[in-house]
């Protein structure tokens, strides 16, 4: 097998192993605390496996951009010598009069950012902590660079503070509300996104006018949610396992009439769906929409992966996802 290929293979497989099994995304499944998901092991399984195949590489910082501690503070061997920390990016903090809190931002540059003068498309990633998705996508995203398989580009995370008012609408289901009493604030954050997140991005790095945006679960609902209503704040758009189930599925219900009304400029979007039927139900919803509605310019790819439950698909769909719409 060659090289290139079997290492970015070996990232998802270290990644697979090290992902503790979470809940499913039935309704129940919201009592789960999530944010711990990957935790540890995992971080350091993407970690780990990247640098093996990249002889020991790390995204540098950007030119004059102040770098703070991460979230997990300073490692226990920083006063070692000969031993220094291992960067997989850099964080910020952004204080949010549209949330009205602050933010933590956590960003990964691609290899060649300190060196090349380019600008980069950018990906926004909810569920984007150090003990979130941050670290094993940003694994992914890097080597998949390194072998020349996908674009370079940017990823942006936003660190959750309550992802079940962030990312959902308004439920009238009555055990959703019981699990998420604040839900209804995913217009809010777009708001965020739009108006805060995005233009401190343009200013603080080299980017084009390009925006992605990927999230698994809840926040694969956000994805789609934001598609539907919104369309026009991303070029491309990545659902894993979106719980599109959330409030008797009345994002992808509410598809068809958005599509009929469509007028915005060329859309991709890559859906993946594993195992769990109320899944595969609400995106067969959304898919329908798509055909019959025809709404023109967005590019649909459905990329059904029943051998995955909704604890491992996230790393093996987000590297297909990338790799189908970011092919060099």
């Amino acid at each position: 097998m060659d090289r290139k290929v079997s290492c970015e293979a070996g990232v998802t497989r270290a990644i697979r192993r090290a992902a503790p099994r979470r809940a499913g995304g039935m309704p129940a499944a919201l009592v789960y605390v999530r944010a711990m998901r990957l935790g540890l092991a995992s971080i350091v399984a993407t970690v780990v496996a990247a640098v093996a195949c990249t002889a020991g590489s790390t995204p540098p910082r950007a030119p004059g951009a102040a770098s703070a501690p991460t979230s997990t503070g300073a490692p226990v061997s920083a006063a070692v010598p000969g031993v220094r920390p291992l960067a997989i990016g850099e964080t910020f903090t952004l204080d949010s009069r549209v949330l009205g809190e602050r933010r933590v931002i956590n960003v990964y540059l691609p290899p060649d950012y300190a060196t090349s003068g380019q600008r980069y498309p950018v990906l926004y990633m909810p569920d984007g902590g150090i003990k979130e998705d941050f670290p094993h996508i940003s694994g992914l995203i890097d080597v998949s660079i390194k072998n020349a398989v996908i674009r370079p580009f940017l990823v942006v995370g936003i660190e959750n503070t309550e992802r079940r008012r962030d990312l959902v609408g308004p439920t009238a289901v009555a055990n959703e509300r019981a699990a998420a009493p604040h839900a209804g604030g995913s217009d809010r954050f777009r708001q965020f996104l739009r108006d805060e997140l995005k233009p401190q991005i343009a200013a603080r790095y080299r980017t084009t006018p390009e925006s992605a945006l990927v999230g698994e679960s809840l926040a694969g609902l956000f994805v789609v949610e934001t598609l539907v209503v919104d369309p026009t704040l991303f070029d491309s758009y990545i659902a894993v396992d979106p719980s599109v189930w959330w409030n008797e599925q009345a994002v992808v219900r509410g598809a068809a009439a958005r599509f009929d009304a469509w007028s915005v400029a060329p859309k991709r979007l890559y859906v993946a769906t594993g195992d769990l039927p109320e899944m595969q139900a609400g995106v067969a919803i959304l898919l329908a929409a798509v055909r019959d509605h025809h709404p023109a310019g967005l590019d649909v790819h459905d990329d059904p992966l029943p051998a995955e439950h909704h604890n491992t698909i996230f790393p093996v769909a987000a590297l297909r996802g990338f790799r189908a719409l970011f092919a060099p």
